[in-house]
């Protein structure tokens, strides 16, 4: 399959065709049009006929998708037919071929028409390759036409320059003529070396919305033909006519070759001829163009529409054609393919089907319309397009309309009705594929949607910060539904606020905000539903000028409700020229309904966490007090989301000048009940205290005020004392431990005893007997009090008890009272992997060292 040395490669182009029948036509419409475009009509014949015959034997034997590539040689052209599962048989003889069996005949017919052919096999793919010698010298015909008059010819009133760029594979300018300076305005030296985005003013181009391709994806395709804007040196754009082919060297090297014209000298370089000139292609256009059309790939809508109207308009030789396609509902037709007229703002507009004026409204049969001047409404899409006259043809499928296929011209009465018959019959060729291909668009619209949905839903739960919410919303909307977003919440004084601005560049938001900030905040209004919003568009010329895109895009606004009260607006937009489309609007309203739901949610919670969290903090102690010669530390913490206060709680208060009381105690359960009771615990115990009351009385009492809470009553575990200072420096408690775990001592030999004896619990009889017991702490001694949160810490079948929490105080000997503490709970952290499901106080009272 290896050239001869001194052939060079100078196109190459592959298409891959699906194992079914009409692929064996699409491979012979792909070969018949690479060949013509590359001027080798003489060979097209033969070609066609190899092509034919070995796509249909892959395709029937292989049973597996097949590659076909034409490879142009500076004197030949090579077709490549490639398939995966080879049999690895050799092919027959020549001399033995049966002119009855159907098998083989393809490599029959390159064995005898073509200059060279070839089999080759690897591990994975068989290749049958054929090679045709183009003519030398003399002259082929690709584009002809008759002798015209003078007067009709294209005009020019300067000498027409054609710039030739070439250009490598990172798009580097590698070749520019002297044509090519003068149109841009630079030399060769200043030229060689730029990329050739930098040389076209793109932003200011609409007319490249005929291919819907960005620049750099345009430069990608293997020929292209159109008009844009190129940058000139003195910064102006100036409009031209350009033909970009793709090339490789030898070296397999891609590069591209630029041709370009002043736009007034289109006709130099158009591979197509214009109406007025009778000019036509060799060979024309044909109806069974249109077998091929859908290709081996099964491309998209858009791609099968925009494939659709570039062969309608070479077919009628038109200067532009149109597809609209029906909506969902099938109540209006949407723009979803244009070439030739350079109205990027048309694509997605909608047209009503019914309401609309004349016979492009019903558009039930193939219309021609002479002169589009005189009919206004005739096609409302081509208005203001230079359009002189057009044709139209009815998409149906089992007898509904579901698009309409138009072509349209310059010139007035440039068709007839032989041209409307054709392009009927093209339109009812492809009208079922259309149909298929919508469909399943529109189901992949669907699944998208609801994924989106359930994805945006996911993640708008996830969160109950405000903020967070906020900006989630935003940043869920761009850039799957919009360029930017904003989101204006309603303030305490019912004023929208802009609290959230998004853009897909984010180097934009800062100026997006400043806009917004400028302007009327969009007003609320009760009924669902997208609105227009003019807001941008009222910053005046100016504002216009310096921020086009952001003011003259399309803008809508959606009203956030929840729970039946607007709680702001959802404000979506585009860039300049970009509509939405309904679908998108449709999907953003069911969306903004999740986002009023989750920022609704995420404030209630915030308000309820906030008022929560305020009630518990008034329930913990204010700031300890300080007993002289004593060091107190405390640990606590409580179980569960949020909490700052559960069932656990404590306190250290002054009762008297030389007397203090303490307490730790842990009610029964966890949240806000438990949090209650102990509120009543702790105000209890000190206003008893500083009535002069003993510590059983003090305890008794507090036992009458838990039952009389009644259904919301808890029993309570408690240890409460009173200390005083013993004149040695010493300190001595009178303490009740009423159902709590017992105090521990640390002598500072390090023995550990536990002090006092359990006595009954509060909060389950009505009376209870309860005695104070003495406990004289001694210099260097430390009490260690907890609740049964740090005795119960458990992990599998192990708990860690109070001869665990001995052991860890026995390790604490001349430790500070906040050293002591921190091991304590240090060790209850580690004691287990999981955290811990119930509340923890740890209180460490130190007697100070003479």
């Amino acid at each position: 399959m290896d050239p001869e040395p001194d052939m060079v490669v100078t196109a190459k182009v592959s298409a891959t065709f699906a194992p079914e029948g009409r692929s064996v036509a699409a491979a012979r419409s792909f070969v018949r049009q690479t060949l013509t475009d590359w001027d080798a009509v003489v060979v097209v014949d033969d070609a066609v006929l190899l092509v034919s015959e070995l796509v249909t034997n892959a395709i029937v034997h292989a049973g597996t998708a097949t590659e076909v590539s034409c490879v142009r040689y500076d004197s030949a052209v090579q077709i490549e037919v490639v398939d995966r599962y080879p049999t690895r048989e050799l092919p027959a003889p020549v001399g033995a071929f049966d002119s009855d069996d159907e098998s083989g005949r393809g490599l029959f017919l390159s064995a005898s028409i073509a200059s060279a052919w070839g089999v080759e096999y690897t591990k994975s793919v068989k290749q049958v390759w054929f090679r045709l010698d183009l003519p030398d010298g003399g002259s082929t015909t690709s584009l002809a036409g008759p002798t015209l008059p003078t007067h009709v010819l294209p005009g020019a009133d300067t000498p027409v320059r054609v710039a030739v760029v070439h250009a490598d594979v990172h798009q580097r300018v590698t070749h520019w003529n002297v044509d090519a300076a003068d149109l841009f305005g630079r030399s060769a030296h200043e030229a060689v070396g730029m990329r050739l985005s930098d040389l076209v003013d793109w932003p200011h181009t609409p007319d490249i919305s005929d291919t819907d391709l960005p620049f750099a994806a345009m430069l990608e395709l293997s020929r292209w033909q159109g008009m844009y804007d190129i940058r000139h040196a003195e910064g102006r754009p100036v409009r031209v006519f350009a033909s970009h082919v793709r090339l490789r060297d030898a070296s397999d090297n891609p590069s591209l070759v630029l041709l370009a014209v002043p736009a007034r000298a289109r006709a130099v370089l158009e591979n197509r001829a214009a109406a007025a000139a009778g000019r036509t292609l060799i060979p024309p256009p044909t109806d069974s163009e249109w077998d091929g059309l859908e290709g081996t790939t099964r491309p998209g809508l858009d791609e099968l529409l925009q494939r659709a109207i570039e062969r309608a308009r070479d077919l009628l030789d038109g200067d532009a054609a149109f597809v609209l396609i029906a909506t969902d509902d099938e109540s209006e037709m949407e723009v979803r393919a244009t070439t030739g007229l350079g109205a990027a703002q048309q694509r997605h507009a909608r047209v009503p089907v019914e309401t609309s004026i004349g016979r492009f409204g019903t558009v039930r049969m193939p219309a021609v319309h002479d002169d589009l001047e005189a009919e206004q409404d005739a096609v409302p899409l081509l208005t203001g397009t230079g359009m002189g006259s057009a044709v139209t043809a009815p998409l149906k499928v089992e007898g509904r309309l579901t698009g309409t296929l138009g072509v349209a011209s310059e010139d007035r009465g440039h068709f007839d009705n032989d041209a409307a018959a054709r392009l009927q019959r093209a339109a009812d060729r492809i009208s079922l594929s259309v149909e298929s291909a919508r469909l399943s668009e529109l189901e992949r619209v669907r699944r998208g949607s609801l994924s989106f949905l359930a994805e945006a839903s996911d993640l708008l739960a996830g969160t109950l910060d405000p903020e967070m919410t906020l900006a989630m919303v935003a940043q869920i909307v761009v850039p799957r539904l919009a360029t930017w977003c904003a989101v204006h919440t309603i303030g305490e004084a019912h004023d929208p606020v802009l609290s959230c601005v998004w853009h897909t560049d984010e180097s934009r938001i800062d100026e997006l905000r400043g806009l917004l900030e400028q302007t009327e905040a969009p007003r609320a209004h009760p009924t669902p539903g997208a609105r227009a919003w003019p807001g941008l568009r009222r910053l005046g010329a100016e504002a216009a000028a310096q921020h086009e895109d952001l003011v003259t895009g399309d803008v809508v606004a959606l009203p956030l409700v929840a729970r039946g009260r607007g709680i702001g607006m959802l404000t979506l937009g585009n860039g300049a020229g970009q509509r939405f489309r309904r679908e998108t609007l449709e999907l953003a309203e069911d969306l903004s309904r999740r986002a009023a739901l989750a920022m609704d949610n995420a404030r209630l919670y915030s308000e309820r966490s906030a008022t929560s969290q305020a009630l518990q903090r008034s329930l913990l102690p204010p700031e300890l007090p300080r007993v002289p010669g004593l060091d107190v530390e405390v640990v606590y913490q409580a179980s569960g989301e949020s909490n700052e206060v559960g069932g656990d709680f404590y306190d250290l208060f002054a009762i008297a000048p030389d007397l203090w009381g303490f307490a730790i105690g842990d009610v029964c359960g966890t949240g806000p009940e438990a949090a209650a009771v102990t509120g009543l615990a702790r105000q209890a115990l000190r206003l008893l205290a500083r009535e002069g009351m003993p510590v059983p009385a003090v305890l008794q009492r507090l036992n009458a005020a838990i039952l009389d809470e009644g259904p919301r009553s808890r029993f309570l575990t408690l240890l409460h004392g009173h200390i005083t200072v013993r004149d040695d420096g010493g300190m001595r408690l009178n303490l009740v431990s009423a159902g709590h775990p017992l105090p521990l001592r640390l002598r500072p030999d390090g023995v550990v005893e536990q002090v006092a004896t359990p006595q009954p619990l509060l909060g389950v009889l009505d009376e209870v007997d309860l005695v104070a017991e003495s406990v004289d702490l001694d210099p260097g001694d430390v009490l260690l009090c907890v609740t049964d949160g740090v005795t119960e810490r458990r992990e599998a079948g192990r708990m860690l008890g109070e001869d665990g929490l001995a052991a860890v105080l026995a390790g604490c000997a001349g430790l500070t009272a906040g050293a002591v503490a921190a091991r304590v709970h240090r060790a209850v952290e580690t004691f287990a992997a999981e955290p811990a499901r119930d509340d923890m106080a740890i209180l460490v009272l130190r007697v100070a060292e003479a």
